[in-house]
Parts: C-alpha cells; sequence; structure tokens
C-alpha cells in the first residue's frame, strides 16, 4: 500500500465529506485534491474494476442513467458519476468515494460518464472492458475545436483502452469512422428509419465525406447529420447496425415505443422520456448490454423506468406548473429540444437561460445556428417566452429576429423571480438552460420546492 495513495484517498473523502456538510456538490474539488497528492490514484484504484465508459458530444449522461438501470436490474454491483462529474477530477473522487481507505474497490464494476476530451486520459488510467460512444456534433468551439478535434480526442481515448470493445453510432459518419482508425472490437447501433415526419431546420455538422470531401447523400436523416449516409465518391457509407430501432412505433410528447432489434432477436421498447434523440439514447444502452452479454429483456425493460439525469428532461411541480428542465448546449442538442416542443398540442410558456460561462462555452454565437424560427410558427400554443441567464439579452434578441412578437419576451435576470413568476403557472412550463444555468436553476428548485440534489 503506497503512502502516498492512502493520504490522496484520505484526503479526498474529508474534502467530499466536509463540502456535503456545508451544501457544495463536491463533485470536483476532492478529486482535485487527490490528484495533487498522488497523479496516478484514479489507474491505482481502477486497476481491479471492470469499467464501462460513455463519451461523445450529446446523450451521455441520459444514456448512462439508462445503462444504470439495467445494471441495477441484473444485479452488478458497480460504482457511478450520476453527478455529471466526467472531467478527471470528479471520475477519480467517485473512485475515492466507493473504495476502503486503504484503496481496496468496495464495487466489481465502475459505469463512467466521460468528457470527450477528458476521455483521452480517463481511458489510459482506468483501461476500459467497454466504451460507448454516443456521437459527435459541433459543441463549445471556444474548448473543443471543430468536431475532427473532438473526433481525434475519441480516438486517442479508444487507443489508450485497448482491450475495450468499442459500441459506435453508426448513423453517425464521423462516430463511425472510428472503426477504421483503432484495432479494438467494434458493435454498430443505430435507428433504421427516419424519426420525425416534420423535423427543424438543421445545419448539418458534418455534410462531407470524412475520406473525400464529396458532399453525402442519404436515404433519411434522423436528425442533424445522423441518418443513412454514402458518399457518391469515394463509397464510405453507413455500416449495417447490430443492434438498432428497426421500427419507430411513437414519439411524442410524453415518451417513444419503438422496435429494436439485437443480432436478430426483436423486442418492443417503451422509453420513458420524450423526444427522438432519447430513442438513440435507449438503443445505445441495449447495445451495453448486448455487448456485456447481459439479460437483454431487463435492458429494454429498464428504458421504461430508469431515472432521469437531472436536468435531462426531469420534470418537477413549481407551485403549480408541470415543468420540465431540458439541458441545451449546441445547436444540434437544442434542435432536438424544439423538435420536441413542436409535438406540445397544449399551450405552454418556454424559458431559456443563457450563460457564457467557461463550462457553457465563452462562444454562443450558436445560437444563431439554431432553428428558433420554428417558435414563432407554435404562436398559437405559446403563451409567452421567459429568458434568463448571464447572457438574457442576446438570447431575447435571438427570439426577436426569430419572428417572435416582442411583448411574448419577458426578461428575468433572477432566477428566484424566474421561479416566483413560473410558480404562478397553471399550464405546462419547459425550461431550457445551458449547463451553469441548469446547476444554479436545479439548486434553487432543490431548496425552494424540496427535491433532491443533484449529486443525490
Amino acid at each position: 500500500m503506497k503512502v502516498r495513495a492512502f493520504t490522496a484517498i484520505t484526503a479526498c473523502k474529508f474534502t467530499r465529506w466536509f463540502l456535503r456538510v456545508i451544501g457544495r456538490g463536491a463533485t470536483q474539488m476532492p478529486g482535485r485534491v487527490a490528484t495533487k497528492i498522488y497523479p496516478d490514484i484514479l489507474g491505482y484504484l481502477a486497476k481491479d474494476v471492470r469499467t464501462v465508459v460513455v463519451t461523445g458530444t450529446n446523450g451521455k449522461t441520459t444514456t448512462a442513467r439508462m445503462i444504470s438501470k439495467t445494471l441495477s436490474d441484473c444485479g452488478v454491483s458497480f460504482l457511478a458519476n450520476k453527478s455529471g462529474a466526467n472531467l478527471l477530477n470528479g471520475i477519480t473522487a467517485e473512485f475515492i468515494a466507493n473504495c476502503t481507505p486503504t484503496g481496496k474497490p468496495k464495487k466489481e464494476a465502475a459505469l463512467i460518464e466521460s468528457d470527450e476530451a477528458a476521455f483521452k486520459k480517463v481511458g489510459k488510467y482506468v483501461d476500459p472492458e467497454l466504451v460507448l460512444v454516443t456521437n459527435v456534433f459541433r459543441d463549445q468551439l471556444d474548448r473543443y475545436g471543430e468536431v475532427t478535434h473532438t473526433l481525434n480526442n475519441i480516438k486517442i481515448g479508444i487507443e489508450n483502452s485497448p482491450h475495450a470493445t468499442v459500441c459506435l453510432n453508426a448513423d453517425c459518419s464521423l462516430t463511425a469512422s472510428l472503426a477504421e482508425e483503432v484495432d479494438n472490437k467494434i458493435i454498430f447501433y443505430g435507428v433504421n428509419e427516419p424519426i420525425y415526419k416534420k423535423r427543424v431546420k438543421e445545419e448539418s455538422d458534418a455534410p462531407y465525406c470524412i475520406h473525400c470531401k464529396y458532399e453525402y447523400e442519404y436515404e433519411y436523416i434522423t436528425y442533424g447529420h445522423l441518418g443513412k449516409y454514402h458518399c457518391p465518391h469515394c463509397g464510405y457509407s453507413r455500416p449495417d447496425p447490430e443492434v438498432a430501432a428497426s421500427k419507430v412505433i411513437v414519439s411524442d410528447a410524453e415518451h417513444s415505443e419503438i422496435e429494436i432489434d439485437a443480432a436478430g432477436e426483436k423486442f418492443k421498447a417503451l422509453i420513458n422520456l420524450p423526444g427522438g434523440y432519447n430513442i438513440y439514447n435507449g438503443v445505445s444502452a441495449v447495445t451495453v448490454a448486448y455487448a456485456l452479454g447481459l439479460d437483454l429483456k431487463k435492458a429494454v425493460s429498464a428504458l421504461s423506468s430508469f431515472e432521469c439525469g437531472f436536468g435531462r428532461m426531469e420534470k418537477f411541480m413549481i407551485g403549480k406548473a408541470e415543468t420540465r428542465m431540458i439541458l441545451i448546449k449546441n445547436p444540434a442538442g437544442c434542435n432536438q429540444v424544439l423538435n420536441f416542443l413542436s409535438n406540445v398540442n397544449e399551450k405552454s410558456i418556454f424559458a431559456v437561460c443563457l450563460n457564457d460561462n467557461y463550462a457553457d462555452g465563452r462562444d454562443i454565437s450558436w445560437i444563431w445556428d439554431v432553428d428558433f424560427e420554428v417558435l414563432a410558427e407554435m404562436a398559437d400554443k405559446l403563451e409567452y417566452i421567459c429568458v434568463s441567464g448571464i447572457r438574457a439579452y442576446e438570447i431575447g434578441m435571438r427570439f426577436k429576429y426569430a419572428g417572435i412578437d416582442p411583448d411574448k419576451i419577458k426578461v428575468f435576470k433572477d432566477y428566484d423571480k424566474l421561479l416566483d413568476a413560473i410558480s404562478e403557472q397553471d399550464m405546462p412550463v419547459y425550461i431550457m438552460p445551458t449547463y451553469t444555468a441548469m446547476m444554479d436553476l436545479r439548486a434553487l428548485v432543490s431548496k425552494r420546492f424540496g427535491y433532491k440534489n443533484f449529486w443525490e
């Protein structure tokens, strides 16, 4: 037993305990303390733990929650960073929270959500048994750069995970291309037909072939650049998925019903969250179960009963208002929220909270690539829009340019006042915050309306 490891574990556990006592989330700082003392502490703790890593641009947290329910239902003893602390320090803190003072793991397995850039190091330390890549979209250009930079980060992470089976989204031309770059066993998953009858207008993040730069042709598009693509010049095309949503039966404002085909075995699945992108999350979670050899019936059943991640279609009662909180962070994800909202038939109130802190991305120009014009088309169902956050006036201006009546745009610079206004409503409310706005709002909702803290 290394003295430095014991010291790092003790310091981390104490820091986490102290921060929780004073009401802080304690998701990153304890791990930062530990790695200052012993930089390789994560590798030391993870060496005897079977680890599944979920990475990619969109859908990590919800997919991890779906997988978590499957693991629980299958009787697997595991730890998970369900607070969403997906950088190296947060992951380290979670491993330490689930080990003895001498570093012996208390769980046999780990389910880790990893930031795409952090995965380069995470993969090296934890040597995962399985890696799931959800997709690659343009996200926070000031932090990640262009999509090819994000793709390369994931590639390095996989190269640092030589023993992992890798599950890739066949419908994402960027993600699927990783199969040609690594030596790992690959399992593809996807959606075999369109999800939406009508989609918002979207700019593709990958319109041109990753190999020869000719424009892709599509048999169908599910959303963004995802779908059944092929390059007419070099022949690069969507691989056949081993696990897929073979049929989309229903996708409405409350849930989705699909048929899942896993290597020829078919299952009817109900996903207890709305939004077409959650169909992908559900199929990817079943793919993980398939790759691990778990009970597929339990994996499919888990989709109807898992607990959604905080801020990811999370539902609350705020006063009289039934409220959903839906994280937004990039054009592709935000457009999918708008696809969902366009299926809402009752009169509703929308709130958008835009921050530009480091964790949100300093560059907010992405809001001009979102099809907010669809909200103007929903004027008869839109009571009004609330805007809040550090960049409230900028998002308000974006709505004005989208054609929304300025009289329907209300500015709330204070989150408490925003919640006061929401609590007085007797119609559904949909709150769309960026990451740090979500964290602040989520804490206020817990404090004022009695919901559990985000890390619980």
